[in-house]
């Protein structure tokens, strides 16, 4: 697994590449917890499409930091997702807690009102 990670306004930004699954999971969990702690963060949106499988251990990851953004009245977006991570996120009723949008833009105008740089 890569992450990119970026920080706009009040938004992180990640990227991964490659497959989130239970190998990669505690290094997923400790790269977001320190990047929502650097900045007050009220806004996690995550781009999967270069992510090509993702298992519950992962999934666990994601819900655990939209628990912690709800607490603070943020929310955590998904961004075009592959059609077997898609699938994997929709049986798992993320689609139902979370927003889906096409791209980063489309997520970051909608979020957090962003009018680029």
């Amino acid at each position: 697994m890569e992450l990119d990670l970026e920080i706009k306004q009040d938004a992180l930004l990640v990227r991964p590449k490659g497959e989130l699954d239970l190998a990669v999971a505690d290094e997923f969990r400790a790269v977001l917890e320190k990047a929502l702690e650097s900045r007050p963060i009220s806004f996690l949106v995550l781009n999967l499409s270069q992510v090509s499988f993702i298992d519950s251990s992962c999934l666990g990851v994601i819900l655990g930091r939209y628990k912690r953004l709800v607490q603070v009245n943020g929310r955590v977006s998904l961004v075009n997702a592959q059609p077997q991570v898609r699938r994997v996120l929709e049986m798992s009723g993320f689609f139902r807690i979370m927003k889906e949008y096409p791209g980063e833009e489309e997520a970051l105008k909608l979020i957090v009102g962003y009018r680029g740089e």
